[in-house]
């Protein structure tokens, strides 16, 4: 494995432009194709452009063709804007462990756009990993464990439970078109006598190729779906009392047998380990590739405002 030890994001800040929305805009008119640049730099960091958050759409337009709305996901946000959401409304002082968006559903952006509307106070930084690093850390064991795939289970209620409603997962109170898409990806899905959705993923991959660079990255989401991982009391007790097929979000390997918790919690661990932060300043805008590079969150203190976008 070619392992970039040393990778971190591009920062780019106003050179011989005016820092502002137009600034911005006559900057990346000016560049080569910022698909090759994301390509070649894996994470890009706009700061000192002053973007309000009133005149995103005309940065977004070029940095993220194609805006995609959070069909199937599982992290709590607000939708905001046209397919713009407020990032993963966790508590503050938890930390959120390295993942590449969407990567248990069959369909996943391969672009996230993150903007900073208030930075926080203290902490608050976004932790970015290069898959390949994240990959090549692993015991061999753990990633010869993983070879095989993943099957993932989610549980969503009709409005009332623990977790995400499949109402907000989908975005539509419409069964016939979660159906569809969950068709779509080839799913093991049922409707519950109490209105809930369970689904089973068919086999999901643990790494993939970049479908531009051929590099082999680490690409699931097992330890957050995992008991082992999960961040509060209250929710290891429920994993404690509740089979793992009836929790909001659980995970075992292809077979169907279970992964061992010290699998688990290494992947979370040395993928956060492996991450580079990027700290936020009002204003500031990133682009991600969502194969090549995982994100997650640092806890934090004082108000915290990040919206995020993703595209195709």
């Amino acid at each position: 494995m070619n392992a970039p030890a040393d990778w971190k994001p591009l920062e780019i800040e106003p050179d011989g432009v005016e820092p502002s929305v137009s600034g911005l805009i006559e900057y990346l008119n000016g560049q080569a194709d910022f698909g090759d640049v994301l390509t070649r730099e894996k994470v890009v960091v706009f700061r000192g452009f002053n973007v309000p958050e009133q005149e995103l759409d005309p940065v977004m337009d070029l940095l993220l063709p194609n805006r995609l709305s959070y069909l199937h996901g599982t992290s709590p946000r607000t939708k905001v804007g046209s397919n713009v959401y407020t990032s993963t409304e966790y508590p503050p002082e938890e930390t959120i462990s390295m993942h590449n968006e969407l990567s248990y559903s069959h369909e996943w952006p391969s672009r996230l756009f993150f903007y900073c509307a208030t930075a926080p106070a203290t902490g608050g930084a976004t932790p970015v990993v290069d898959g390949e690093l994240w990959l090549a850390s692993l015991d061999p064991e753990v990633r010869e464990a993983y070879a095989g795939g993943l099957r993932y289970t989610q549980n969503l209620h009709d409005g009332l439970g623990l977790g995400r409603s499949w109402q907000e997962a989908f975005e539509t109170d419409d069964q016939e078109v979660v159906e569809s898409f969950l068709d779509g990806g080839e799913a093991d899905w049922k409707w519950m006598p109490d209105g809930g959705l369970r689904i089973t993923t068919q086999i999901r991959p643990s790494t993939i190729k970049h479908p531009v660079t051929g590099a082999e990255v680490w690409f699931n989401q097992s330890d957050q779906f995992h008991p082992a991982s999960l961040g509060n009391d209250m929710a290891a007790e429920l994993a404690q009392i509740m089979p793992p097929e009836e929790l909001p979000q659980s995970v075992a390997f292809a077979d169907g047998s279970p992964i061992p918790d010290e699998y688990v919690l290494q992947v979370r661990d040395r993928g956060l380990e492996a991450a580079v932060d990027v700290d936020w300043r009002q204003g500031d805008l990133m682009v991600v590739d969502n194969v090549a590079v995982g994100h997650g969150r640092r806890p934090f203190t004082g108000d915290r405002r990040v919206l995020v976008a993703m595209s195709g």
